[in-house]
């Protein structure tokens, strides 16, 4: 009986050495397994492709999955395929008398999963987590808020340090100019011709009689060089409550709100800027709204909308607004013959600021142009100004 005894304490005891052994077998193994399931390819940038040098850039560039970019291949499906319309918490995100069927919030696990499942099980904090959630561990779920509605993303601590959306909005501008008419603001006065364009575009803040112009407090020895001031941009639309207005999926007027790809694109490279982010840093604090509005200046980047002689002006005077493409830079582009008309004269004297700086540059090859531009007055003159100049004066 006690050699039995002893075989039995034995023989549980290799029963326990031998699920251990093979609990750590297996989890070594399920590792490399979950590891091998996708072999991860290095991760390209957060902005669409440039070029193929680009391209190849990012493939030597390992991935860190902390963010999504819509322009991997990969990733370029059928936006039902993650976003789901409308998202479980449109009734709660905006406040009640505002809210409306819309995508409000990211996709859920099972959208991730089947290609990143590796992802989901490496790190601690696995870093794909933090995409979504702000403090990812099995004890919190709070996560970032959705990129719609902005007024909420761009306040949040994600939000302020976002770059620009992966997507440009395709809107066909001729095809709403006669649809949208009428001011729908009756305390805003527009100018005369320019209906339409105030219903998506308006002054963004203004000074108005407000004796601090400017957007923070300049130095003391700003003398006449630049600091930006209120009042310089104009608005777009953030988010789809003005577009859902008419684009209903009662109202049958197309695109409805589930044919998301119609209206957003993958963004394409477009032309420089004419931007600082150095000196844009010292101006603006946490405005996103205004700091993506200038980021994006590709004409003149001091241009100040409520200044008074502009403020008279209909749109159409510099923005050739029926030709608009909104996905094609060049047909946004203000021409020089519009800022020529005031500030190209027949002679110095006169006080033209194009003739002014073209004679500065002409005695001084390092005279940077100030009145009008931010990172172009480093550059050569271009000849459009040079022709400008020669229509003005008459030489």
């Amino acid at each position: 009986m006690k050699l039995i005894f002893i075989r039995g304490k034995t023989i549980a005891r290799l029963v326990v050495i031998g699920s251990l052994c093979a609990f750590a077998f297996g989890t070594v193994f399920y590792g490399k397994a979950a590891n091998a399931g996708i072999n991860p390819s290095p991760e390209p940038s957060a902005t669409p492709d440039r070029s193929a040098a680009a391209r190849q850039t990012a493939t030597a560039t390992p991935r860190k999955y902390s963010d999504f970019p819509h322009s991997v291949t990969a990733h370029q499906m059928e936006c039902s395929k993650c976003h789901k319309f409308p998202s479980d918490n449109w009734k709660t995100v905006r406040p009640a008398g505002d809210a409306f069927e819309d995508i409000t919030d990211y996709p859920k696990h099972e959208s991730c999963i089947g290609c990143h499942r590796a992802q989901f099980f490496n790190g601690r904090p696995p870093t794909i987590c933090s995409i979504c959630h702000t403090n990812p561990g099995p004890r919190n779920s709070n996560r970032h808020p959705f990129p719609n509605p902005r007024e909420l993303f761009d306040k949040s601590p994600k939000g302020q340090r976002a770059p620009d959306s992966d997507f440009a909005i395709s809107f066909p501008h001729d095809k709403h100019i006669e649809m949208v008419t009428g001011d729908p603001d009756p305390t805003y006065k527009s100018a005369k011709g320019e209906e339409s364009c105030t219903a998506c575009h308006r002054t963004y803040q203004p000074a108005g009689n407000s004796p601090d112009e400017y957007t923070t407090k300049p130095p003391a020895d700003l003398g006449d060089s630049f600091w930006l001031k209120k009042g310089t941009f104009k608005t777009t639309p953030i988010g789809h409550t003005l577009c859902f207005t008419c684009h209903t999926a009662d109202s049958g007027i197309t695109p409805t709100p589930t044919n998301c790809n119609t209206c957003h694109k993958l963004r394409v490279p477009g032309p420089s800027p004419d931007f600082d982010p150095n000196k844009a840093s010292k101006m603006i604090t946490s405005d996103r709204i205004m700091l993506l509005a200038w980021r994006h200046r590709d004409s003149s980047g001091t241009f100040r909308h409520e200044f008074s002689v502009h403020s008279d002006l209909e749109c159409a005077t510099c923005h050739t607004v029926a030709k608009m493409n909104t996905l094609d830079a060049a047909t946004k582009k203000v021409p020089i013959a519009s800022c020529a008309m005031c500030h190209a004269s027949a002679t110095l004297a006169d006080g033209g600021a194009l003739n002014y700086e073209a004679d500065k540059r002409q005695k001084d090859a390092k005279f940077e142009c100030v009145k009008c531009h931010i990172a172009f007055g480093k550059k050569p003159m271009p000849p459009s100004h040079v022709t400008a100049l020669k229509e003005a004066t008459g030489d």
